[in-house]
């Protein structure tokens, strides 16, 4: 494309960067995409942190990726591979009690808690379509309704109408409880409530009894299939190439220094560099502080979309450990690929209180990954990697993230590990440490903040700002289309694919 006109300039290539712009080059547009970076991916690329060992990138969970997604886009015609079924998790208490959460429940667990469990999955079976088809559309402007389509809104209050009077007031009551109420009205066994709970308080700034939880949890159950083999590198591989493909440009290691505006409308962008591209519009899937007040001239935005955007809240939580393994890794007595440490929801909860003063955690829970299993490539031959993401951290420590509470924390971590897999201490040759800080720099998330923007209750109904909730911008030609979009991060591509389809439905 040289430095000619493009249609479309897609502002980085994470997974929402590359699906959106495959969307738009398989719709005719040409498309440019500008990485800062060197390598495509973002939080789900690959890393090397010690010679020889790479982790699988930060989220290790690839089962929200939406299918029709992958259908559309042709992904599997571009190496991604599907599992035929969930991944089980293993459950670890610090008993040495462990259960296989799937599907359905195995090991240790009684005749009781498989038919709570069957009752449960069956209930959420029920509210699932309702809650996908809120987080496969667009969102319902709840802020200015009058925009809505009246067919559009009468067809999914005739979906609800259709649970009946019992799941349809469970669909109205429980979003707004903590995850750990939804639990324990359900569950009696307090491994399987602190084994499920977890998913729900990723980009949450709020423990298993914080309000509100539990739209996180029903989103994640709602929108989770089988996921892929390989983890986030592979659906980036993928995506990356279903855009080539189509005929989208990608451009590494090009920071975008502006967005230039000509008149009132976007231009274009210029990079670091000084070049000048020329461009009919912009997609930033960055992080909408970094687009909105950092990227577009002083004055651009109105002084309320301004405040909306300086308020919307990125807190990051979670901290993110890779550990260089000599030898294999058994967690739980068995080789498995993932398991969750926490046992008990008042002990994640005693972590997250923890972590409301800007302490560290005495025992933080853990969504332990072992990415060489699936993909020896990883690690030198005879050796593992694994990953760990730490609930909680705090965004900002009492005592300044150092070195020295750096360290602190993965020697916490490393504890809770060994705990679960004796020996290991004695068998790590090197480890990683990403506080919400460290997440903050090398990744460019704003509060370190993995989701681009807290899932909390009000931030996932209304993303990221009322005038921005329909990924247009107020500045004409400038759309938004990265995690703090609707319907919120983790790997699901949702975000750069629902931005892509506001974009064409303009065009056309």
């Amino acid at each position: 494309m040289g430095n000619s006109r493009v249609e479309t300039i897609v502002i980085g290539a994470g997974p929402n960067g590359l699906t959106a712009a495959a969307a738009l080059a398989k719709a005719g547009q040409s498309v440019l995409v500008l990485e800062a970076e060197d390598i495509v991916g973002g939080i789900a690329a690959s890393r090397e942190f010690h010679p020889g060992f790479r982790n699988a990138g930060l989220l290790p969970d690839t089962t929200l990726l939406r299918p029709h997604v992958v259908t559309e886009l042709g992904l599997t015609s571009h190496g991604l591979q599907m599992r035929e079924t969930p991944p089980v998790i293993r459950a670890l208490a610090d008993d040495g009690r462990t259960i296989h959460v799937g599907t359905e429940l195995r090991g240790e667990v009684d005749a009781e808690t498989q038919e709570q469990h069957a009752a449960f999955t069956d209930l959420m079976r029920r509210l699932a379509p309702v809650l996908r088809d809120v987080f496969d559309r667009p969102a319902i402007d709840i802020v200015g309704i009058e925009s809505e389509s009246l067919w559009g809104l009468a067809k999914r209050g005739l979906a609800v109408r259709r649970l009946g009077r019992a799941d349809m007031m469970e669909l109205l009551r429980l979003p707004v409880m903590p995850v750990a109420d939804v639990l324990e009205e359900w569950f009696t066994d307090p491994l399987v409530s602190a084994a499920l709970c977890l998913p729900a308080l990723v980009g949450v700034h709020g423990g298993p009894w914080s309000p509100g939880t539990a739209l996180n949890f029903l989103r994640h159950v709602a929108l989770a299939g089988p996921g892929v083999t390989g983890g986030g590198p592979m659906i980036v591989s993928a995506l990356a190439k279903a855009a080539r493909a189509v005929g989208a440009e990608i451009r590494t290691g090009a920071r975008v220094q502006s967005i230039d505006i000509g008149g009132s409308d976007v231009c274009g962008v210029t990079l670091a560099s000084g070049e000048r591209l020329a461009a009919k519009r912009v997609l930033a899937t960055c992080h909408p502080k970094s687009a909105l007040l950092d990227l577009v001239p002083v004055g651009t935005i109105s002084h309320r979309t301004e405040h909306h955007v300086r308020t919307y809240r990125s807190r990051g939580t979670l901290a993110h450990v890779s550990f260089a393994i000599e030898g294999e890794v058994v967690l739980g007595g068995d080789r498995v690929g993932r398991a969750r440490t926490g046992g008990h929801v008042d002990a994640i909860e005693r972590a997250w209180d923890a972590t409301k003063y800007g302490e560290l955690p005495d025992n933080p829970a853990l969504e332990l990954h072992v990415p060489s299993i699936d993909d020896p490539s990883l690690a030198p031959s005879g050796h593992s990697v694994v990953t760990a993401l730490a609930f909680f951290a705090p965004t900002e420590h009492s005592e300044g993230w150092t070195e020295r509470t750096r360290d602190a924390l993965g020697d916490r971590v490393q504890a809770v590990l060994a705990n679960h897999c004796p020996g290991i201490g004695e068998r790590v040759l090197a480890r990683e440490v990403l506080t919400p800080a460290d997440l903050a720099r090398v990744y460019h998330l704003p509060g370190g903040d993995i989701v681009h923007g807290e899932h909390s209750l009000d931030q996932l109904l209304v993303r990221p700002t009322p005038e921005t909730i329909h990924y247009r911008t107020p500045v004409p030609g400038l759309w938004l289309g990265g995690s703090a979009t609707h319907p919120g991060g983790d790997l699901t591509c949702a975000p750069g694919w629902l931005a892509a389809q506001a974009i064409l439905d303009a065009a056309s």
